[in-house]
């Protein structure tokens, strides 16, 4: 029922609630959990493992290369829009059956880890945890699909099935990171592990009880009047593929910030060593990374193109399956789309640049356990809330005014450790400003999944989200490389202006003391230059808000969206 005005009437703070404990969205936290699971489990927790058994720094660091297989997901995911899985795929349906295939894989992979002794089967645990990681991020593809398609174009339902999702992730990571670390002094881990592959059963539990999805349909590629040529195929098939794999390789190290995929191609060790430092230092590796992630892009598209007045069936192939999607969307929002894709790029751009926060907890004289406890429990806790406060916000006014509302909590939070920095040594101070931050990257966070599902065409909807979600971060992560320099000059250019003391008077003497020394400024100038790093955080987010305005001036995510591509492809 809508009102005068052609608008739906905004729902009660009852009638919300109750959309939170639908079947689905229960669904949706079991499959977000088991979604948040592999990663940690592979990367972080496996490395604790690994050091603890005295493994080399050199040696745990090879297995960063599982986060490539997440960081390059796009790349496949529209393979798994056309494949079915014999048998399966008639029993659950297309995406449910591809979910389960990957959390089997997934529990089958983790049950393997927690028998091999790392020490003495180093190599196998790595090629199981690249498994591992392939089987995760084909799971999260999917996921989100099923999730898009599930909720369909009601704007209410992709608020609260991203929601959920987020409430399942979030608590995936809390519980794999910590749980095993417990068990591992008393029982081993071993036993650890082989309980994290039993956890992943949650996931199990939430496709065989997930809704029956609404029939797939694969859209059948146009080959034309192009003739088969099975032995030349073969060869431009093999070109592509090896073209495709050089891409792959230089969005992985530009994404992930990782370079060893290319150390056979240095002369030397030393060599290695020299670009590697560039290639990672956080002042410089930015303006390597990133032409690595364009040339990769570059690639990719020219191994997906036809080649030139030459059509032949692997060109129409990749063309329909790669390309096709991602022209649909500038298809389908036209004149908009670029803004669309800008607003979503800089949207958590103020959230991204917080990369010098541990280093700033430690510089104000909190102790490890401390820093851990509040990040850990408090912080997940008001995360947890924060996605909460997301959901019922887009549920109770609409996408509109969520995406306003999120853009504006997600930056003016930055304020609060512009604030914390003036306090110093304060473990209450320390907790409201970081409870904050996470309770506002919880809202935010939660707005820009449902937007950006919002955004999906039919049929598209794996390997379209699948691309937001790999490059939406990149211009973050380009401002991020500066953050520590921008506050060392900040403090420099502070020492001994005449406000910086009178700001920093009642700030503890601990705080800033030993790093201040070493940076060769005064602690209260230290703390100025945090400060106004915060404070220029903060007005980044502002460009956020304005292309956020601009957006929902141009489109308004809560009317009608633009008629979907119905060109047969």
């Amino acid at each position: 029922m809508t009102d005068k005005t052609g608008a739906a009437p905004k729902k009660s703070f009852k009638d919300v609630l109750k959309i939170f404990f639908q079947r689905r969205t229960l669904v949706m936290i079991g499959l977000g959990f088991a979604s948040g699971l592999p990663l940690s489990l592979i990367f972080d927790t496996l490395s604790i493992w690994l050091r603890s058994v005295d493994l080399s720094l050199t040696a745990i660091s090879y297995f960063s290369l599982v986060t490539f297989v997440y960081s390059l997901k796009f790349v496949w995911a529209p393979v798994l829009d056309r494949i079915s899985i014999p048998g399966l795929t008639y029993l659950m349906g297309h995406r449910r059956g591809w979910i389960l295939l990957s959390q089997v894989v997934i529990m089958f992979g983790l049950w393997a880890i927690s028998t091999l002794n790392p020490q003495t089967q180093l190599p196998l645990m790595a090629l199981v945890a690249i498994l591992i990681g392939f089987a995760g991020a084909t799971q999260d593809v999917v996921i989100d699909a099923w999730r898009i398609e599930t909720a369909g174009d009601s704007t209410d339902n992709q608020a609260v099935l991203a929601t959920a999702t987020a409430w399942g992730a979030r608590i995936a990571p809390f519980v794999s990171g910590i749980v095993p670390l417990l068990l591992a002094d008393t029982l081993g881990w071993g036993f650890a592990y082989a309980l994290m592959a039993a956890l992943m059963g949650i996931g199990v539990l939430a496709v065989l009880f997930a809704p029956k999805e609404t029939e797939h349909k694969v859209r059948p590629i146009d080959y034309g009047d192009t003739e088969a040529r099975p032995a030349l195929e073969a060869l431009e098939w093999a070109g592509r593929l090896l073209v495709m794999l050089i891409a792959i390789c230089l969005l992985g190290a530009g994404l992930t910030a990782n370079v060893d995929l290319f150390k056979g191609l240095f002369p030397s060790e030393s060599a290695f060593d020299t670009v590697k430092t560039v290639w990672t230092a956080r002042e410089t590796g930015i303006f390597l990374q990133l032409p690595a992630v364009l040339s990769g892009l570059g690639l990719l598209v020219m191994a997906c193109l036809p080649l030139p007045g030459t059509p032949t069936r692997p060109g129409a192939y990749l063309r329909q399956t790669f390309v096709v999607p991602i022209v649909a969307f500038f298809e389908r929002y036209e004149n908009i789309a670029w803004l669309i894709l800008a607003m979503i790029c800089i949207y958590r751009v103020s959230d991204f640049v917080l990369n010098v926060n541990g280093a700033f907890y430690v510089d104000l004289g909190f102790d490890l356990p401390v820093i851990a406890e509040v990040r850990k429990i408090f912080g997940v806790i008001m995360t947890m809330a924060g996605v909460a406060l997301g959901g019922i916000v887009m549920t109770r006014f609409g996408i509109k005014f969520s995406l306003i509302f999120g853009a504006i909590v997600g930056s003016l939070s930055n304020l609060a450790y512009a604030w914390l920095a003036t306090k110093g040594n304060d473990v209450m101070a320390f907790s409201i400003a970081l409870g904050i931050d996470n309770a506002s990257g919880g809202v935010a966070g939660t707005v820009l999944i449902a937007y950006m599902s919002s955004l999906i065409s039919k049929g598209y909807a794996a390997q379209q989200y699948a691309l937001f979600t790999s490059l939406y971060a990149l211009p973050g992560k380009l401002l991020a490389s500066q953050s520590g320099k921008i506050v060392e000059e900040s403090a420099k250019a502070s020492d001994g202006q005449s406000w910086v003391s009178g700001v920093f008077a009642n700030t503890p003497a601990i705080a800033y003391a030993k790093p201040a020394e070493t940076l060769g400024v005064s602690p209260h100038a230290l703390g100025a230059g945090y400060m106004l790093f915060f404070t220029y955080t903060a007005l980044i987010g502002v460009v956020a808000i304005i292309l956020a305005i601009w957006v929902i001036r141009a489109y308004d995510p809560d009317m009608k969206k633009p008629a979907e591509d119905t060109q047969p492809v």
